[in-house]
């Protein structure tokens, strides 16, 4: 399996992600973007269909991560907006995409992304930076800090734990989003940016990860870093 992560992780991260049996792919640093989320995979890329190994880019990305793509065969669409520095110029992939839903705000969302996804139920949310706001623990299971996420999902079968948002570390801002530090391996294990041990809702994310037969392992022993998702093809 293919990990995608911020060109920023240590090499302590890329040690244990390597354990589990994943090939590495840095996002690149995209100098379009503020340095705190200059290198975040959630802004620059997203999954549209783990079977057929197919994902959307930005339009603008390095050649050379293009040439990675393709050694490890996987398909990719570009997208029709070019990333910018500010809000909302900087989300329109930023979405939750999931089997049978679609959550962004929809204002916002790249067209080419747009194409691939309309078939399903759309959510629209006022939080742009949906996917950062979100992390899935299944399908229909998922953590967010997001009143408006939650008000939005809660009477579409999803499973929500809601936290306060806050003690997450995302240099250079005052705290960073739930849905960056970390995610799925695989449907039984998750892998975190940070311990939950060192988080203060951290009991209450054990015991909502319990719930859906998943484990957490750190990669760091710190407290839990926003590192723009770390997401599995």
């Amino acid at each position: 399996m293919i990990c995608f992560v911020d060109y920023r992780i240590t090499e302590l991260e890329k040690k244990i992600l390597k354990s589990l049996d994943l090939s590495i792919l840095e996002i690149p640093k995209c100098n379009n973007l503020y340095k705190a989320i200059d290198g975040h995979v959630d802004i620059q890329l997203n999954i549209l269909d783990k079977k057929s190994k197919k994902v959307i880019i930005h339009k603008d990305i390095s050649k050379d991560f293009k040439e990675k793509l393709d050694f490890f065969n996987i398909n990719y669409i570009e997208s029709s907006s070019s990333l910018k520095n500010a809000y909302p110029d900087n989300i329109f992939l930023n979405a939750l995409i999931l089997e049978d839903h679609f959550v962004h705000n929809l204002k916002y969302t790249d067209k080419n992304l747009f194409s691939t996804q309309s078939s399903k139920n759309l959510i629209n949310v006022k939080q742009g930076y949906t996917k950062c706001s979100c992390l899935p623990v299944s399908d229909k299971a998922f953590i967010t800090s997001d009143i408006g996420i939650y008000n939005a999902l809660k009477n579409h079968g999803f499973d929500i734990l809601l936290l306060p948002p806050g003690d997450i570390i995302l240099e250079g801002l005052d705290y960073g989003f739930i849905g960056g530090v970390g995610g799925l391996i695989n449907k039984n294990l998750m892998a975190f940016y940070g311990s939950l041990d060192l988080y203060i809702y951290g009991d209450k994310v054990k015991s909502f990860l319990k719930k859906y037969g998943v484990s957490p392992i750190y990669l760091m022993n710190e407290k839990l870093h926003d590192r723009g998702s770390l997401l599995v093809l």
